[in-house]
């Protein structure tokens, strides 16, 4: 194996496990998952069937990855961040096949205990602070915070706070690189 699995984890068949991802304690890889290279799955982490981590993927603790959720490279999941994939569940009603979809787009950050409510998708390097609640798409390089999330600014890809001049103009204090805000939308300008 050019993965590491801890003996308590458990990892059914037919799943693809990139080279130097490593499983901990408790932690369960359902069938059909894809796991890229140098992914890390905290412990009691649930990755369920068909689900899709690119590569360099960090699952911090009691995470459940349901059916319907794919995981763009560099994503950050939180402690105990919640992912759903039935937007009326009902115990009685069985609605496996009518799972909703949800990305996580390349770079995006989702805090602790935050919960992405299925069918909407997370921007590149979107960051959802610790606790929201994401009823809705969120742009690239959206900060979003709090119940339901609403948008309080941008962040750059190294997750500094951009601060806009008057010609919509930013710089990353950590890597120097510029942004433009333009119709409501943050490119990196190249």
């Amino acid at each position: 194996m050019k993965y590491f699995a801890h003996e308590t984890a458990v990892i059914d068949e037919n799943c693809i496990i990139g080279e130097g991802t490593k499983i901990w304690h408790f932690s369960h890889v359902m069938s059909n998952s894809v796991l890229g290279k140098n992914c890390n799955l905290g412990q009691n982490v649930v990755v369920s069937p068909d689900v899709i981590l690119g590569e360099n993927v960090k699952v911090q603790n009691n995470i459940s990855i349901y059916t319907g959720v794919i995981c763009e490279d560099d994503v950050f999941l939180g402690p105990s961040m919640v992912f759903t994939n039935v937007t009326n569940p009902r115990s009685g009603v069985v609605r496996r096949g009518q799972y909703s979809k949800t990305t996580v787009k390349k770079g995006a950050s989702i805090g602790a205990n935050a919960t992405i409510v299925c069918g909407h998708d997370i921007g590149s390097y979107a960051f959802i602070g610790a606790g929201s609640v994401v009823t809705k798409n969120i742009p690239d390089y959206a900060l979003v915070v709090g119940n339901p999330a609403r948008q309080i600014g941008w962040m750059s890809e190294y997750g500094h706070r951009l601060q806009f001049d008057e010609d919509g103009i930013a710089n990353c204090p950590e890597s120097n690189e510029k942004y433009e805000l333009k119709n409501n939308q943050v490119i990196k300008i190249k």
